[in-house]
């Protein structure tokens, strides 16, 4: 069957590993993109250098497409680009920011350019700014989130209807039958970010990798909205947050409580209680850490299993 995301980046499968911060090492890329996905290096938490070492090791471990996301508000995002640039990066993900910027940067160096939206507005922008594909991420995902708390579910037929470039659904995915439904509602293809984190190449720390596994329905929720909206679970960081809203917080004193370095202190050094825990609402259906080319298999295979279904009569 044909598949338009298939196509435009050279995989075998239509689903894109997301390119999380302090998860997505050129490890996680490498083993996605040999089991037929696309892998992608998560920039937004590497300085230049480190991006450089993470592109050049995933080059020797796979020969096969991977990308980059770079969060555009990036402040040395003019060093990121020339970087991937240089070393022929053949697809980058553009998020957090108007794909205006860099994007004929990119197609000029031959980059396919794909950027990640939360609303339909947004997606014709992208559309309009000549990006190849777009993805729209419902407000279900972990991490940094739109504003408008759109859902997958009515995101994807939203911006299916006004976008004639590949689609491409993100945003509460995990299993094959939940990349069904996506396929279903019209995407293209799927990104899938918060099932990878629980892998054993996901550069996350290992506890926080367990408190994923452990999560609960209703343990994550979106906050800080004044700031830039995130999901988090809910420890004592998520606790100290609530406490501040209470005290009714002005937006300097919630960027003063947030401080510096939350993410990384969380999900990169395994502070459970102080750290930033950015994670997904399908968290809760993630019981197990496991390798990458297993989760790629498993969801595949179910995936397979559910379009045979849905197209038995």
């Amino acid at each position: 069957m044909d598949n338009r995301v298939k196509a435009l980046f050279g995989i075998e499968h239509p689903l894109v590993q997301a390119g999380m911060i302090w998860a997505s090492g050129w490890r996680l890329a490498s083993a996605v993109s040999n089991a037929g996905g696309l892998g992608l290096i998560g920039a937004g938490s590497m300085y230049p250098d480190v991006l450089l070492d993470h592109i050049q090791k995933c080059k020797k471990a796979t020969a096969k497409p991977f990308g980059v996301n770079v969060p555009m508000l990036y402040p040395d995002i003019d060093q990121l680009m020339e970087i991937i640039v240089s070393q022929k990066v053949p697809i980058v993900f553009t998020s957090a920011g108007n794909p205006k910027t860099w994007t004929g940067f990119l197609k000029d160096a031959g980059t396919i350019v794909v950027h990640v939206v939360s609303s339909v507005k947004f997606a014709v922008k992208a559309q309009d700014a000549g990006v190849d594909a777009v993805v729209a991420e419902g407000f279900e995902a972990g991490g940094h989130n739109g504003r408008d708390e759109t859902t997958t579910m009515v995101l994807i037929p939203a911006v299916r209807e006004k976008v004639h470039i590949p689609l491409i659904a993100a945003g509460g995915i995990a299993t094959g039958r939940q990349m069904l439904a996506a396929m279903v509602l019209g995407a293209d293809g799927v990104q899938i970010g918060s099932r990878f984190v629980a892998s054993e190449e996901a550069s996350s720390h290992p506890a926080f990798k367990k408190e994923v596994v452990n999560a609960k329905e209703g343990d994550t929720e979106l906050t800080l909205k004044e700031l830039a909206p995130v999901r988090l679970l809910k420890n004592k960081f998520y606790q100290d947050i609530q406490a501040a809203y209470g005290k009714g917080a002005s937006v300097a004193e919630l960027k003063t409580l947030l401080g510096r370095a939350r993410a990384k202190k969380g999900m990169f050094e395994g502070d459970l209680n102080e750290g930033e825990l950015e994670i997904g609402q399908v968290a809760s259906l993630i019981h197990d850490i496991k390798p990458a080319k297993v989760l790629v298999a498993q969801i595949m295979l179910e995936y397979e299993k559910g379009v045979q279904d849905f197209l038995s009569p």
